[in-house]
This record gives C-alpha cells, structure tokens and sequence, in this order.
C-alpha cells in the first residue's frame, strides 16, 4: 500500500485526502444525526432557565456506539463529532508513516511524541 509513495508529494496528497474525507465523513454524520433529532424533537419547546450537558450515555464510546444502533439522533450527531476529533489524529499518524517511508527518523520521533502526548490526554483525562 505505502511502497507507491514515490515523494513527499504523495504523503502530503494522502495525508490531505485524509483530512477531506474526515471531515466531509463527520459533517455528513452530524447533519443526519441532526435531521433526524429535528424530526424526533423539532416541535418541542427549549427548556434555558437552566443548563444540562450531555447525558452520560452521550459521554463515552459505548453508549455513543449503543445510543448509534438505537438510532439516537443525539448520539449520531456525537458520532460526527468523535469522527471529527479522531481526523487530525490519524493525521499525526499518517505523518508518522509518511516520514517513516521517508527514513527521517528524527521526523518520525518527534511526531509520535506528538501522537503519544495527544493520546495520553485523552487516556489521562488530563484536558480537564
């Protein structure tokens, strides 16, 4: 698969096809996720006299995943979302195989170092 790339030309044209199809990928998500909570919800009054975050189902993975198989439109759109966060990280990774077919090793340090601060965030809980 990665033995065609014959320049940085060609990483550079996956890695932007990459961010293309993520975003175009969780836009379209998130659009059919919120026709469908537009058609569920749409006639029914906001409640603002006082804040309430997403429900902790919509807080993790598997009920995202499990809210997604019930059709939730709420959890269709939070698909769209983690589609959307998950695009530049599997850039980073990309670029970590791309300077890797390069042989830039220093390259290739620096961007899994990169890689593995963004997933320890992530793990760690460390964004707050």
């Amino acid at each position: 698969m990665f033995s065609s790339f014959k320049s940085d030309k060609d990483v550079a044209s996956l890695v932007g096809k990459l961010l293309r199809t993520g975003v175009f990928t969780a836009s379209a998500v998130a659009l059919f996720g919120g026709l469908i909570y537009l058609f569920r919800h749409g006639g029914e009054l906001p409640d603002y006299h006082e804040f309430k975050g997403a429900p902790e189902n919509l807080r993790h993975l598997p009920g995202i995943f499990t809210g997604v198989g019930a059709f939730s439109g709420r959890a269709i759109i939070q698909l769209g979302v983690v589609i959307l966060l998950a695009t530049p990280i599997l850039r980073v990774a990309f670029s970590a195989v791309g300077f890797l077919l390069e042989k830039d090793l220093l390259y290739v340090f620096i961007t899994l170092l990169v890689l593995a601060i963004i997933v320890a965030g992530m793990v760690g809980g460390l964004g707050g």
